[in-house]
């Protein structure tokens, strides 16, 4: 690797980082933190499994010194985002296995890791194995929601197989099927929750039950456009009818 590769990729990893830290706080609650999510996936598609793992590190650190987040900033991290760098290779560039390591290495793994830390580390009682996993699952849907669609418009415009010679060994064409734009299309009923949520809370300052059931409207609805698309999707029927 020349020097030239490993500047941009260090500076890169420095930039990842430093983003990662700032917007952490956006519709962060204890136990979920979307946007470290969605800086995981990205990191691991971009970077692989091993630089995804450190950049997740070093985030998870600089929070809990700086801003008093409990360890959960490193065990609600660094199991996804080493997981979803693993899976997306393993698959030879599949965004949706990115995402699917990110739930299952945070919202599952990581989330009952969580449990023995904050029991017998920072002495919280209450807790049971499982106390974690919904809103650990919850946060890996939203921040995944948003990378898979991100990323997937990166790779349809052709620029994510460049990034990925730029700053890693290997690079992965990403293909369109009705499965993967139907699965962007619902990312993007999630992305819709998480801007009324984050416009509700952060803007208007209302509780109103109502656009909670607005939000939730807005990932059903999301699904249920996904869905018809891949039914009625001509390259599906074909398939069907050569089988």
């Amino acid at each position: 690797m020349n020097n030239s590769k490993k500047i941009f990729r260090m500076v890169f990893l420095a930039m990842m980082v430093a983003i990662g830290v700032v917007i952490s706080p956006i519709l962060r609650v204890e136990g979920m933190c979307p946007t470290a999510h969605l800086i995981n996936i990205v990191c691991a598609v971009l970077m692989g499994p091993w630089y995804a793992l450190l950049c997740a590190t070093l985030i998870g650190i600089i929070r809990m010194s700086t801003m008093g987040i409990p360890p959960l900033a490193l065990t609600g991290a660094v199991f996804g985002a080493f997981l979803s760098g693993v899976l997306y290779r393993a698959s030879k560039g599949r965004l949706i296995c990115a995402v699917i390591g990110e739930v299952v290495g945070t919202g599952i793994i990581g989330a009952i890791v969580s449990y023995p830390v904050m029991t017998f580390l920072v002495h919280k009682e209450g807790l049971t194995w499982l106390f974690y996993v919904p809103s650990f699952l919850c946060g890996t849907l939203i921040g995944g929601s948003v990378a898979f669609v991100f990323l997937r418009q990166l790779a349809r415009a052709g620029v994510l197989p460049r990034f990925q010679r730029m700053l890693s060994d290997q690079s992965f064409e990403e293909g369109s099927s009705p499965v993967s734009n139907a699965a962007a299309i619902a990312a993007l009923g999630v992305i819709g929750y998480l801007i009324i949520k984050i416009l509700t809370s952060m803007v208007f300052h209302t509780t109103d039950p109502l656009w909670n059931w607005v939000a939730w409207g807005a990932v059903l609805l999301a699904v249920v456009i996904a869905l018809a698309y891949y039914l009625l999707h001509p390259q599906r029927k074909q398939m069907n009818v050569h089988e």
